[in-house]
């Protein structure tokens, strides 16, 4: 998603000459390249896929493609449908972006629990086929509209109630900075073995109109990456780090330019 204009072959050879070994992808281009052509694509380079985003929207205010609003009724195909596009790609883990309030509703504990009963029905149909899930908190300025969510404490005692290897976390720094409680979370889903993905984004200030699409570049904003990083580490997570930088204007520049700019950043970090 930091390079959301690069055409996959291009964003797939360009990883390749830079040494990336690995790419989060995302449901839309995937799909509109063909799942099996992008799984082939990606073998073909020796790449693996870290995740799959995204899953989720359990409460009907959208769907997991980001194309529309849903009624709630259309959750379970669509998260099928997620999962069996991770099968494809050969990618072990699904993000979740779980939804927020169901439409004239004002009770997050209500939705947090529709949520949890969601992943209950879809961990087993996910683990039968190799795919786990990883519950994203978000920010809690998203808390309404797109995920109720909101704090790693939270996504954990969802997370809690199913085994270790079919439910965990995304632990990402946008979303997570700001929360005193999150490095004792990160911590205890550390050695519960529930971290299952790990994303890196900076916070800029002032923040842009568009709030949804105003990640900063990293070392630009106010998280400290790398104490998140060392503090991913000690906690006993060695998978892959993720880049995930929504921002209008990164996507307005040459998509080769952003890549080459953002390992460099990810490097210092």
């Amino acid at each position: 998603m930091t390079v959301r204009r690069l055409p996959l072959p291009a964003l797939v050879a360009h990883c390749v000459r830079l040494g990336v070994p690995g790419v989060g992808l995302w449901r839309a281009p995937v799909e509109e390249y063909g799942a099996d052509a992008a799984a082939r694509l990606v073998r073909d380079a020796g790449l693996a896929v870290s995740t799959l985003c995204r899953g989720g929207f359990f409460t009907g205010t959208g769907t997991g493609t980001g194309k529309g609003k849903g009624d709630g009724g259309d959750w379970w195909d669509d998260n099928r449908r997620a999962v069996d596009l991770c099968a494809v790609l050969g990618t072990d883990t699904l993000v979740l972006v779980s939804g927020g309030l169901p439409a004239g509703s004002r009770d997050l504990a209500a939705a947090r629990a529709r949520i949890t009963d969601a992943i209950g029905r879809l961990a087993p149909y996910a683990a039968e086929r190799g795919v786990r899930l990883a519950v994203e908190p978000l920010h809690p300025m998203f808390a309404a509209d797109r995920c109720a969510v909101s704090t790693l404490d939270q996504a954990l005692a969802i997370a809690e109630e199913f085994p270790a290897d079919q439910v965990g976390v995304v632990v990402d720094t946008y979303h997570l900075w700001w929360d005193d409680r999150a490095p004792a979370a990160v911590a205890r889903a550390g050695a519960a073995g529930r971290i299952h993905a790990f994303q890196l984004a900076d916070w800029i200030t002032p923040l842009p109109a568009g709030v949804l699409h105003g990640r900063g570049r990293l070392g630009t904003g106010s998280i400290d990456l790398p104490g998140w990083c060392a503090l991913v580490a000690e906690a006993g997570y060695t998978g892959p780090v993720e880049v995930e930088i929504f921002n209008d204007e990164l996507w307005e520049r040459d998509g080769v330019e952003v890549l080459e700019q953002t390992v460099g950043a990810f490097l210092a970090v």
